[in-house]
């Protein structure tokens, strides 16, 4: 029995246990203020029910330092959420690599903003289409249009560029010049949306084509926006939807906390970075 100790690395009377059956089966850990912080999650989980626990470990901290209480780690919220039957299904499927080398995310804000557009359909067969503007380093939504049953034009796309640099700046024109990225649409390849780009103070670049991953801030709002808001609210009409949407990149501005910001909403963010500044 030494020798077979020795190779598994444990004690003898450890294994001596294990075969006479009367080792102690393991519990699961707890502690004592689970309990209290389990309604908390409970609340947080049917609000938010795309969330997984690291973005609800985030939510729930930001409530209780709000609160004075002191926070909970994300391997307990896991552990909350998993004895509660509250986590996520995995959804089997294989994510399809890609390849990229390019550099996406930028060091700081106003260095380079990603545009993309997104479609879907409301339950009486309008289509919403959307067009946004984001910034590759705080991932802030600065500006975006929406039309119902057409296509995003150049005049569109033209008056949120003037819109985002009006809200960043409070003028007509970027200090210093900013990467605007999109795909080759036409509302962004038109001869008059170059230009007008231009005398903003932005530079327009174009992702190459079939490469989605180039743009992959604004492909992952995409994402974000159907997962979380699209697909858990009801969408009757355009007319009923259109208001929801500015609710919904709002409410993705102050509360929705990205891993890349360190578990932080895009605003709680730019207001960090205002504050160390």
């Amino acid at each position: 029995m030494k020798a077979v100790a020795d190779t598994l690395g444990v004690s003898r009377s450890n294994l001596h246990e294990r075969l006479n059956g009367s080792a102690k089966p393991r519990r699961s850990y707890h502690k004592a203020q689970d309990a209290a912080l389990l309604p908390r999650i409970q609340r947080l989980v049917a609000a938010r029910p795309t969330y997984g626990y690291r973005r609800i470990a985030a939510l729930l901290n930001r409530e209780l330092r709000a609160a004075g209480l002191a926070p909970a780690n994300h391997k307990r919220v896991y552990r909350i959420m998993k004895n509660s039957n509250l986590l996520l299904e995995r959804s089997g499927m294989e994510r399809p690599e890609r390849t990229h080398d390019g550099k996406v995310i930028m060091i700081r804000s106003n260095l380079r903003w990603c545009s993309d557009g997104l479609e879907f359909t409301c339950w009486n067969g309008d289509i919403v289409r959307a067009a946004f503007l984001i910034d590759a380093h705080d991932r802030e939504i600065i500006a975006w249009r929406a039309v119902v049953n057409a296509g995003i034009s150049g005049s569109d796309v033209r008056d949120m560029l003037l819109e985002a640099v009006e809200k960043r700046f409070c003028t007509h024109s970027a200090p210093e010049v900013i990467e605007l990225l999109s795909d080759n649409g036409s509302a962004y390849t038109a001869k008059d949306t170059r230009i007008f780009a231009r005398q903003l103070g932005l530079k327009p670049c174009f992702t190459p084509v079939k490469s989605p991953q180039s743009n992959g801030i604004s492909e992952a709002f995409v994402k974000t926006l159907k997962r979380d808001y699209v697909r858990v609210n009801p969408l009757p009409d355009a007319e009923t939807v259109l208001p929801l949407l500015d609710t919904w990149i709002e409410d993705y501005n102050d509360n929705h906390p990205h891993s890349g910001l360190k578990w932080r909403s895009p605003r709680e963010f730019i207001r960090a970075q205002t504050e160390t500044a």
